[in-house]
């Protein structure tokens, strides 16, 4: 037996549902709820660690480095699908965020066994992605001791980059390899072990705000609004309408007109209003400001009171 992970908290059982097999859909619905209730108080625990690994990841980004993600299994499949949904979200180059599974692509969609163990394939990802000072590697391990998370981080801290860990047990392994780690603990899962469960759940929480706070921190949200959305579908293209409409109080029409000369770029279009500038103008206004939609807005008053 494993004496460490015998020790977890997520790999005991659970007093509370082992008698989940007799009950009725409704009881089950209602038992799973109420472990899911748990969660969020046990990720509002970690949020000093979490606005720490922010501040790191966010300082990251803006020297010009990237933010990865590392993990294997349901961890692994978590930061690939935050890391994916941030390009429309937030119109930051694929590259900036990326997220990484052990066992490849193929692991997405299915269990690949023995990969969470080849502690070859995390040092050669971290290589094989230069790693360097300017980039926040972010290990994801429910138990905190997957070889193949551990192995990466610690290459990745060899080579100089930020290393943040994110699991749902304390004193974890990932401690002494991380700058920051958010340890959630969840307790046992409604069906010992399953990791799927709350303990992906508080991950997905966690990544959650690791990456909408530091968009935010980077100026990629109006107010609460995601302006630097890529209109890439129709949905896309009517949400964006919608959003320059509601931050300028402009008709649909001239949301729409101005989307056209803007290229579909949401922020821009509102510059453009806000501003009465035509968009080549307004562009090199919001460049100025590193894209900050809220200080372009601002200086562009003060030029036209000028």
């Amino acid at each position: 037996m494993d004496t460490y992970l015998a020790g977890l908290s997520t790999e005991s059982v659970s007093e509370a549902t082992r008698d989940i097999d007799l009950c009725t859909t409704g009881e089950m619905v209602a038992l799973m709820n109420r472990q899911d209730a748990q969660v969020a108080q046990a990720v509002g625990a970690q949020s000093a660690r979490i606005a720490q690994a922010i501040d790191l990841i966010y300082a990251c980004l803006r020297r010009g480095g990237r933010l990865i993600y590392l993990g294997a299994g349901t961890s692994g499949r978590l930061g690939v699908l935050d890391a994916s949904e941030c390009p429309p979200t937030f119109g930051v180059e694929p590259e900036k965020v990326q997220g990484y599974i052990a066992g490849g692509d193929r692991a997405l969609r299915q269990a690949v066994e023995g990969c969470e163990d080849d502690e070859a394939e995390g040092e050669a990802l971290v290589d094989g992605l230069a790693v360097g000072p300017d980039d926040a590697v972010v290990g994801i391990t429910a138990s905190g001791s997957a070889p193949y998370v551990l192995a990466a981080l610690r290459r990745a801290r060899a080579r100089g980059s930020v290393t943040i860990g994110l699991c749902t047990n304390a004193h974890s392994l990932l401690e002494s390899l991380c700058d920051v780690t958010i340890a959630p603990e969840v307790g046992p899962e409604v069906i010992s072990g399953s990791t799927r469960l709350k303990s992906g759940t508080a991950q997905k929480m966690v990544l959650n705000m690791l990456s909408t706070c530091t968009m935010v921190k980077l100026g990629k949200v109006y107010g609460n609004l995601m302006v630097d959305l890529r209109a890439s579908n129709k949905k896309l293209i009517d949400r964006a309408r919608r959003l320059v409409v509601y931050a300028t109080g402009a008709s649909d029409a001239e949301a729409a007109q101005a989307l056209e000369a803007a290229r579909g770029h949401a922020k821009l279009a509102i510059l453009m209003i806000t501003s009465g500038w035509d968009a080549a103008r307004a562009e090199r206004l919001l460049n100025r400001c590193e894209g900050r939609l809220r200080d372009a807005i601002r200086a562009a008053k003060e030029e036209t009171h000028v």
